[in-house]
């Protein structure tokens, strides 16, 4: 797990350079020392290792605290999404939103292009007979060979269980049709629908809280990262309406904490690395104390493996 970390402040790195020209010296220095510092928990044979605390900038830019918030968001949703099933019966569907790819000179006015014509899509009648809510999260991946970007959204809706049986149901070429006609773009090939498979680790929820940008691709160069930051700046990145926004909210307000999962793991150890070199180097392990193990169990609920 370390390895991984090590991997993202590399990244890191990378990002405050490109960052100079894009933000004060301050979120620049920020960015540069997110996760100097680490302290880990582990069991007594080191087998089992998680971040317990460290110095994040929080920054949606840094590879670090992307990678981490996107495993936050993937718990919640995995959380909100069994509440939502239990509670109001709901089952869900997986929709992807998508359109050739741009340039990058055109990239900001395609993300908001992509917003509006979204809009359109779920005001629709046909749409709105159908959802009972949904997630929206944007993403935009970059083609090196072509030197262009693909903006597209990740989708899940709330809807009825009589849903696929019922005058409700949306077929893919329905969705297809739709979205070219508020993209007003007859060169859109396809539209993915599919029904959600349940459990909190499915695939379909790892894609909608993952990053909206990989920055195995914004570190490319510091053009790519450029454009990256100027359609991402300043956007709304995830988005929860009906059900899943009244869920939200109820998760914040730890009302859903029946639904999450605990980490059962017995930590032993506590570890402080600190960054030098280009790597994590150990400078402290010592074992926990008894209040530290009942602090860190309330704590770890909700908590999934790091990897």
């Amino acid at each position: 797990m370390l390895d991984k970390y090590t991997h993202k402040k590399k990244k890191n790195q990378v990002v405050a350079v490109y960052t100079d020209k894009h933000m004060s010296g301050k979120m620049q220095r920020r960015i540069c020392e997110c996760g100097d510092w680490m302290k880990w928990i582990a069991d007594r044979e080191m087998v089992k290792m998680k971040l317990h605390k460290s110095n994040l900038c929080k920054n949606r830019f840094c590879p670090i605290c992307a990678w981490i918030q996107a495993k936050k968001d993937a718990i919640k949703i995995g959380v909100i999404m069994d509440y939502i099933e239990c509670e109001h019966g709901k089952e869900f569907i997986f929709v992807t939103l998508t359109a050739p790819n741009v340039g990058g000179v055109v990239l900001p006015q395609e993300v908001t292009k992509y917003n509006r014509s979204f809009k359109k899509l779920v005001e629709r009648d046909i749409v709105t007979r159908m959802n009972h809510g949904y997630i929206r999260k944007l993403e935009i991946t970059y083609n090196k060979v072509w030197d262009d970007y693909h903006v597209h959204f990740h989708c899940v809706f709330a809807v009825n269980k009589s849903y696929f049986s019922d005058r409700t149901y949306i077929s893919q070429q329905k969705w297809l049709d739709m979205w070219r006609d508020v993209m007003d773009d007859e060169s859109i090939t396809q539209v993915d629908v599919r029904k959600v498979k349940r459990g909190g680790s499915t695939k379909d929820v790892r894609e909608i809280a993952k990053y909206a940008a990989k920055d195995s691709e914004y570190t490319i160069s510091q053009e790519v990262f450029d454009c990256f930051y100027g359609a991402l700046k300043g956007r709304q990145l995830i988005t929860y309406n009906g059900l899943f926004k009244e869920s939200n909210k109820k998760y914040k307000d730890k009302e859903l904490e029946e639904y999450k999962k605990l980490d059962c793991t017995e930590y032993y150890y506590m570890l402080l690395y600190r960054w030098g070199k280009g790597e994590y180097i150990e400078m402290e392990r010592r074992e926990l104390t008894e209040e530290e193990k009942i602090l860190i169990i309330k704590q770890l609920l909700g908590e999934t493996d790091d990897d």
